[in-house]
């Protein structure tokens, strides 16, 4: 299936590793350019260097910090130097720390509005013009299975993953009629650095192994196995292709049936 993604262009954020990094080879892969950024300058580097190597497109790599509204606003300004325009965004940021009510401080609640929440509208901000001047757009917004079913322990992340979904939903509604598109993609738990250090984390309280917590993930999951960074990729590239013309407002798992509910 041709995904009429060459040539465009798309920007995706934190893409040096995880889910955004599996994304970025998968779009490159279809032919699209790349504006890629995330905080670590060189993990970025070489992760462009990576993909722009394997699949012969552009790729740029423009470290920043999304949290900060200047930063975000030069990635965006970079990329529309060099390449004219941003058909894509895919917007994406490390989860906010784990943590119930009462262990969750003032800062805590504030840093991770700014990372969860602030830099996806941001984002969104910056490139909706653009993509209403020429009648055409994708957005993406990488959130989580905790905007729809909570996460035991992870208060912030269900928290603002949530509002995230209702800003998506809610935009998608006014952008509709412009040929641009919103939508959410959800995954579950996927074999990435960041699953790894939760693992890590939550097993140190537990007092057994990362590797046996790592197990008792698996046995909430139907699939009864974590998901490959390049199945929740493969998805997320057909919601930003041309193919998905007609798919917005949506939230769309990926996470081998871990959600209970049935829509």
């Amino acid at each position: 299936m041709d995904l009429g993604l060459k040539n465009k262009v798309a920007l995706v954020a934190a893409a040096s590793r995880g889910l955004g990094k599996a994304l970025a080879e998968e779009l490159a892969a279809e032919g699209a350019s790349l504006v890629l950024c995330a905080r670590d300058s060189h993990t970025l580097d070489e992760t462009a260097a990576a993909i722009a190597k394997s699949s012969n497109v552009p790729v740029l790599a423009v470290p920043a910090d999304v949290t900060v509204r200047d930063d975000i606003k030069r990635v965006v300004d970079t990329g529309i130097e060099r390449f004219g325009r941003i058909d894509i965004l895919v917007t994406n940021a490390g989860g906010p720390p784990a943590g119930r009510f009462d262990q969750v401080t003032h800062e805590q609640w504030e840093a991770a509005i700014r990372l969860t929440l602030f830099s996806a509208i941001e984002l969104t901000r910056q490139v909706l013009p653009g993509m209403k001047e020429r009648h055409w757009g994708r957005i993406l917004n990488i959130t989580s299975m905790a905007a729809k079913q909570p996460v035991e322990n992870l208060l912030l992340s269900n928290s603002l993953r949530a509002g995230l979904t209702g800003f998506a939903r809610t935009l998608a509604n006014e952008v509709a009629a412009e040929g641009i598109t919103v939508n959410n993609i959800m995954p579950g738990y996927t074999r990435t650095e960041r699953l790894d250090e939760l693992a890590q984390m939550m097993a140190e309280k537990q007092g057994i192994s990362a590797d046996e917590f790592r197990g008792k993930w698996e046995k909430e999951i139907p699939m009864a196995r974590l998901a490959e960074p390049r199945e929740f990729a493969a998805v997320a590239t057909f919601l930003v292709s041309e193919r998905a013309s007609y798919i917005t407002g949506t939230s769309v798992q990926v996470d081998g049936g871990w959600i209970k509910s049935l829509l």
